[in-house]
């Protein structure tokens, strides 16, 4: 098996650095044009999506490719690595100016663990990588932070607010929401339904390089490189409060 390099945590942070300054020049270059909403959406999409693709084409052709625009080619299934990414993780709050809470993911999995990471947010350009590892801010102390969508309150974030009489945070794409929790600005990231494996890859290898907890809600690893990408459900949070939240989820 290749071994993960420090070449490979270099590329997935020039990866999601270079590929943001993409979205944000291409974003303002077309809201100048006038363009509608969901071209934007589109345009951002592939943009991003075929400069991650022919760059790791390029500097690794014997890694696999898993793309949330990309066709999914099941030979990945045999490989030793395989890069994990959503070129854009918020198209809607990309689609929105002058929303931030939008990123770029680019993840590297070895025997179904996100082992490589790196989150963009082109926004505000930051990028937050799993080397060099983020330092986790000081707890707060007092009640916990609850990030959730604007739109959608998740059954398993409105459970543990309640039982733990946490504050709500409303916040866009699952880039942005999993790395506030890595900058302090959340406690805890509870999602149920509705994500793949390319949402929460890079969140993931991010957050455990931080020294968060994650997991499924039920306590067990996140496992990538399945045949269905399909990954529902996942909780980033402070190690203080894992083992509470997860007893309120599986109580």
């Amino acid at each position: 098996m290749v071994p993960v390099t420090p070449d490979d945590h270099a590329l997935a942070t020039r990866l999601a650095v270079e590929t943001g300054k993409i979205l944000v020049e291409l974003r303002q270059r077309m809201l100048s044009e006038g363009a509608a909403h969901g071209d934007l959406k589109d345009a951002g999409d592939l943009a991003a999506h075929q400069f991650i693709v022919e760059t790791l084409a390029r500097e690794r052709p014997d890694d696999a490719v898993l793309s949330e625009e990309g066709a999914d080619r099941q030979e990945r299934l045999a490989a030793e690595r395989i890069w994990i990414v959503d070129p854009l993780d918020g198209t809607r709050e990309y689609a929105e100016p002058p929303r931030i809470d939008w990123a770029v993911h680019i993840a590297l999995v070895m025997d179904g663990a996100a082992v490589v990471g790196a989150v963009s947010l082109p926004a505000e350009e930051m990028v937050l990588s799993s080397e060099p590892a983020p330092e986790l801010p000081a707890p707060t102390g007092g009640a916990p932070r609850v990030i959730v969508s604007r739109t959608r309150r998740p059954p398993a974030a409105q459970k543990l607010a309640l039982e733990l009489g946490a504050e709500y945070i409303e916040m866009g794409s699952a880039g942005a929401k999993a790395m506030a929790v890595v900058r302090g600005h959340a406690d805890i990231y509870a999602h149920s339904g509705g994500q793949y494996e390319w949402d929460n890859a890079a969140p993931v290898a991010v957050a455990n390089a931080a020294g968060l907890h994650t997991s499924r809600l039920d306590g067990s690893p996140m496992v990538y490189n399945n045949a269905d990408p399909y990954l529902p459900d996942l909780l980033i949070c402070r190690q203080e409060w894992a083992e509470r939240s997860l007893s309120i989820l599986n109580g």
